[in-house]
């Protein structure tokens, strides 16, 4: 039996201002060489942490997911909390409550995993409802009867359904305990400018405002950055979507959301040094029902120009979703984008990417396909 699948590729320009977005360990900008350039780059885990919380801000605090080591106090916070227990029992409790799932502890802190998790807040709720209320009747018993107790409890499946959004998104591997795994509904690309970037220096002074003896800094340094128009790309699985999450009825909602939070969303490294946050030039999201496709071939070959990368970016990204379509038979079911006037680029943007709407009838009409999808099987 075929399975029937659904893609919703997401695929931006965007240009930012001087900036280093996303740095390396020496904290130069993060840079890939495509095409045989020099690009700038921002991580894959760097826009999908940045997306994730633009997700969040939109979601109830008790809704939300979490990514931690911490899972063992938070439980005991919910046991001290909730079931009114002193806070040595919590701790206690929530360590025999946590056993079972077969989570490696750190090396450094016996209380803590030794690497993070990622789960959702009602989860820890379900595991403390599996108490019904023998919290203090549990917390009493020696360490070989609360095991006993404990083992009879299904403690691993509350972290196995019922996913928040965010975790039915982007997914969860535990390397020790599979059973725990989440197939990620989304994947991120590496963004990468569309031309050559070569990083520059910003060589900064700050003033001692108490210090009138001479008229020397009080602090010297230099940040390194760059500035460049970046081609963004997302693909997201409806069909797996709705295999991670519960209800069927929140899958074209949280698709729509994703691809909200994707586009305006922006990772935050040094932003106070240079306010980088801007919206794309456009934002184009197909929908396949055959396999997702990327377009960053349309800049193999990077863009030149003395008058602007923009433009021409979108130009190429149009010439490159027609080529594919022609060439490869892999036309989107649905196309639907968002762009400002692109100049000399508009015939091109026009034809391949149908009129431009406002981003926030994208987005609903992207619901309402994902919808018809889930319900009829097609496609418009």
């Amino acid at each position: 039996m075929t399975i029937q699948r659904l893609y919703v590729c997401t695929h931006i320009l965007q240009s930012v201002p001087p900036s280093n977005l996303n740095r390396d360990d020496s904290g130069t900008p993060k840079q890939a060489v495509y095409g045989g350039a020099r690009r700038a780059r921002v991580s894959s885990q760097a826009w999908k942490r940045a997306t994730r919380l633009t997700y969040a801000h939109g979601v109830p605090e008790a809704d939300r997911a979490t990514r931690t080591k911490r899972i063992t106090e938070l439980l005991a916070t919910r046991l001290r909390d909730g079931e009114d227990l002193p806070q040595e029992q919590a701790d206690r409790l929530a360590t025999a409550l946590v056993a079972p799932l077969g989570i490696t502890k750190s090396a450094k802190k016996d209380d803590q995993s030794a690497y993070l998790l990622f789960f959702g807040k009602r989860q820890l709720d379900s595991i403390v409802t599996l108490l019904g209320g023998r919290a203090h009747e549990l917390a009493a018993l020696d360490g070989k009867q609360l095991k006993a107790e404990i083992d009879k409890l299904p403690v691993a499946k509350q972290l196995s359904k019922a996913h928040p959004a965010e975790v039915a998104l982007f997914g969860r591997m535990v390397a020790d305990v599979p059973s725990l795994n989440v197939d990620a509904a989304v994947q991120v690309a590496h963004a990468i400018s569309t031309h050559a970037v070569q990083n520059e220096f910003d060589y900064y002074t700050a003033v001692d405002d108490e210090h009138t003896e001479d008229s020397g800094a009080g602090m010297i340094g230099t940040i390194e950055f760059n500035s460049a128009t970046l081609y963004r790309y997302a693909t997201l699985g409806v069909h797996q979507l709705h295999e991670n999450l519960a209800e069927t009825a929140t899958v074209a909602d949280t698709a729509a959301r994703f691809v909200d939070a994707f586009t305006r969303s922006i990772p935050s490294g040094h932003q106070n040094t240079f306010a980088h946050r801007t919206l794309p030039h456009l934002v184009a999201v197909t929908l396949r029902t055959d396999q997702p496709v990327n377009l960053v071939s349309a800049y193999e070959a990077p863009v030149r120009s003395r008058d602007g990368i923009a433009e021409d970016s979108i130009a190429r990204l149009a010439a490159e979703l027609t080529a594919t379509s022609d060439t490869w038979g892999t036309t989107p079911a649905l196309t639907l984008a968002t762009y400002a006037p692109a100049g000399a680029a508009q015939d091109k943007a026009s034809a391949a990417f149908g009129p431009s709407i406002p981003f926030p009838q994208l987005i609903q009409q992207l619901s309402t396909a994902v919808a018809h999808w889930l319900d009829t099987g097609e496609v418009r």
